[in-house]
């Protein structure tokens, strides 16, 4: 059973707290209704939730939906969960939702499907925020293969000198002539805003390469919040297919302790 949340608003949003936000909807283009499926007789949504409460320095967890049955289900296992609009666009703008009312200073954006996410990459972003408090944003990437270059599905990352992003893209990016002289990085989706940007990115419309690339960070990019890139040796499937699932329960039955 994950530790039990504060149950008010005041309690989880003390000045200099972070908080992770998962946002969840029912809906899914390629698995409708993946946060409710079960992996190995654990919904996918308490499994993050479960992953996410292990991380130290966050004042909460909370699950954000518009579905009662994604709801229920968090209720049922003790986490905490709000409920937001149904028309929130994206998980970022379901996060800027609710945290207008939050007075904690960084926030976490921790994807729905990511049942085996890493605790101590948690940490590292949430650290990161705390110490480093004109980074606006922050993410995690790690060294990129070879097969990573060539599938569309995996976004890329290159940074400056300094750790900031340069340009996301599910294009190989950079380009390669002299590929050995660059780091490329597979980009790990999980995002840590100091609160009062995520509420200014959130109000962004959306831009012409995050439009292009299907890719919400470039939006950042594009309206000039600086991204920064943290290298983490850590990395973890997601799920979008039902084949995404099958490999998550084989994982888990090699490496019980995931669980």
């Amino acid at each position: 059973m994950p530790p039990k949340l504060p149950d008010s608003e005041t309690d989880f949003s003390r000045t200099g707290r972070v908080v992770a936000a998962i946002p969840v909807r029912y809906a899914s283009t390629r698995l409708p209704g993946k946060a409710l499926i079960e992996i190995a007789g654990v919904p996918m949504i308490e499994r993050v939730y479960r992953r996410a409460s292990m991380a130290r320095g966050l004042a909460a967890v909370i699950v954000l939906t518009d579905d009662e049955r994604i709801a229920e289900v968090v209720h049922g296992f003790g986490g905490e969960v709000e409920m937001t609009p149904a028309d929130c666009a994206s998980g970022t703008d379901r996060i800027a939702h609710a945290a207008r009312s939050w007075e904690a200073e960084a926030i976490l954006n921790v994807q729905g499907d990511e049942p085996l996410i890493e605790p101590a990459s948690l940490e590292t972003l949430a650290d990161h925020l705390v110490r480093n408090p004109r980074d606006q944003v922050a993410t995690l990437a790690f060294p990129a293969s070879s097969q990573d270059l060539a599938t569309p599905d995996v976004v890329k990352v290159v940074t400056d000198l300094k750790g900031y992003a340069l340009y996301f893209s599910r294009a190989p990016i950079p380009y390669p002539r002299n590929r050995e002289k660059a780091s490329v990085l597979r980009h790990v989706g999980v995002y840590g805003y100091q609160r009062q940007a995520l509420l200014e990115i959130a109000a962004h419309e959306p831009t012409p390469l995050e439009q292009a690339e299907s890719l919400e960070q470039l939006r950042m990019l594009e309206s000039g919040v600086p991204i920064r890139v943290l290298r983490t040796k850590h990395a973890w499937p997601g799920v979008d297919t039902m084949d995404d699932l099958q490999k998550v329960e084989e994982l888990l039955r090699e490496r019980p302790e995931l669980a």
